[in-house]
């Protein structure tokens, strides 16, 4: 198979194209140089945000191409138009935030979505974009377009930093707040099963939209935390704390205390998605242990922290917030003096 990345330095991209190697295909990557390129890629350097920027792929055709833009839909619009006829299958990488707000738990890909336009620019929500993105593929390709509607990504080259700033915590050891309750399920997806599965339903030229996620309860939060203490080998204590005690100290969920969202309406919108669909056609998930052990191992091989994006919000607890949600926590614990 002759696969066409475009991107393919960083997380998801990347996950893609060590994936298609290993399949022994043959793989060209289109990016702008930011990363080193996997090893075995014929790399094409390329800005396609520039005027001909794309100008650089000449005339080659692909059987796949796969395109993880999250930026201005023009830019997606612009890329399908230009491959349609030289690409056989495409596969847009979006996202279940196209869904209008709020999601309700359950739901499937049938559910009501933002609008969209592919001809949107880049100052748009990010739900929009990614819904332009999707109806730029669909518009050029039709259905040879899959839309592989990801959730929470985690696991290895993780450029947003949820995990990393979990296990970085972790190590350090001490006391960990811990945002409960510990059974709160989490839905997500490690970034390689989606790569896998990606590059499996393009080749059996699956098209529409797929919820790609794991399914609602795949883990909880107080497996994934305990996981992190594991792998690091850490002293660290987790010391849970309740979610109405999170938001009386006014800890923002998700940001400062990444992955994380309190039991309701949230919570439910990012992880109890139906995914069944994308399960009977093959999406297989890793255990948690797996992608934390993984994801820590990544973060000891490289000599430095990895450079995270910086279109998002930064991550993580100052030490304010920290010490106060351990007062909150050691509050709620039972006095064995009293009584």
């Amino acid at each position: 198979m002759r696969l066409l990345m475009l991107g393919g330095t960083g997380f998801v991209g990347r996950c893609v194209v060590e994936d298609a190697l290993a399949r022994g295909w043959a793989v060209t990557l289109l990016h702008r140089g930011h990363r080193p390129a996997p090893a075995g890629a014929q790399v094409v350097a390329g800005d396609r945000t520039a005027v001909a920027g794309l100008a650089a792929l000449g005339t080659g055709d692909w059987d796949l191409a796969v395109d993880t833009w999250a930026g201005a839909p023009s830019v997606a619009r612009d890329a399908t138009r230009l491959l349609r006829d030289r690409v056989g299958h495409y596969t847009y990488v979006s996202s279940r935030s196209v869904y209008a707000y709020p999601p309700p738990a359950g739901l499937d890909e049938t559910g009501p979505v933002v609008d969209g336009s592919a001809d949107d620019g880049g100052d748009v929500p990010y739900a929009r974009a990614k819904r332009g993105g999707e109806l730029a593929a669909v518009a050029a390709f039709g259905d040879r377009a899959l839309l592989a509607r990801a959730g929470l990504i985690l696991g290895p080259y993780e450029d947003v930093g949820r995990l990393p700033w979990w296990l970085h915590r972790v190590a350090r050891g001490g006391d960990v707040p811990a945002p409960g309750p510990p059974d709160l399920p989490l839905q997500y997806v490690d970034a390689r099963d989606l790569a896998a599965w990606l590059l499996d339903a393009a080749a059996a030229k699956l098209s529409g939209p797929y919820n790609v996620v794991s399914r609602p309860g795949h883990t909880t939060i107080g497996e994934l935390l305990a996981a992190c203490v594991r792998v690091t080998g850490s002293a660290a204590r987790l010391r849970w704390v309740d979610p109405a005690a999170v938001a009386a100290v006014g800890v923002a969920p998700w940001t400062e205390l990444p992955v994380w969202l309190p039991p309701g309406e949230l919570h439910d919108a990012l992880h109890r998605g139906d995914v069944s669909r994308a399960l009977s056609a093959g999406l297989r998930c890793r255990p948690v242990a797996e992608t934390v052990a993984d994801t820590w191992a990544w973060l000891a091989s490289v000599d430095h922290r990895p450079a995270l994006r910086t279109d998002l919000p930064p991550l993580g607890l100052g030490a304010g917030q920290e010490a106060a949600l351990l007062a909150a926590a050691e509050a709620a614990e039972p006095n064995p003096s009293a009584g």
